[in-house]
């Protein structure tokens, strides 16, 4: 996976100084996840694997799918893909350009593991904690997840929160062998 990431990352790069450069931010994040989802189904990535395909071909191929939604920067951004082989790191590359998208946006995502459902003002004050512990606006996804057995994860980014019973058992353990 970092392989793929290190690979994915000047094309990410590319497609985000030219989506910030020309304001267009949320239109390159709309194209790069309907190249993803074109690239994913499995008659396009059959089509786009054939080796009696020229480059050409595949990039007729996806620029024929991809048809008004593309205008001529990112036309050429397939064109780039394809020559380069690269299309296959499409997810990487959408991947990359979000989180830049997010940090130049003053956004994070938090991923919340839970033990039991959070109410609607539990989830807007821990997300209110979560935004000035932060400093960011914080787009949360929840998952409620019965085996955590009581308490939640939070994950933004590198930063795990683990306020789970588990968690907390295994800190207590740890001090007591001290």
């Amino acid at each position: 996976m970092a392989e793929l990431t290190t690979i994915a990352r000047p094309y990410a790069e590319a497609a985000f100084r030219i989506a910030r450069d020309t304001n267009a931010l949320p239109v390159w994040s709309a194209l790069l996840r309907f190249l993803c989802a074109v690239a994913a189904d499995p008659h396009a990535a059959r089509a786009l694997d054939n080796p009696k395909l020229t480059a050409a071909d595949k990039a007729a191929l996806l620029l024929s799918i991809g048809g008004e939604r593309l205008d001529a920067t990112g036309r050429s951004f397939v064109k780039v893909l394809v020559d380069a082989d690269r299309v296959a790191v499409l997810p990487q590359i959408r991947e990359l350009f979000e989180a830049l998208k997010n940090d130049a946006d003053g956004v994070a995502k938090a991923r919340i593991d839970s033990a039991f459902p959070l109410s609607d003002a539990e989830l807007a004050e821990l997300t209110a904690a979560l935004e000035k512990r932060f400093g960011r606006k914080i787009e949360e996804a929840v998952d409620v997840d019965p085996a955590l057995g009581c308490g939640a994860r939070i994950t933004v980014g590198d930063t795990v929160i683990d306020g789970t019973i588990e968690a907390q058992l295994a800190a207590m353990a740890t001090q007591l062998r001290g």
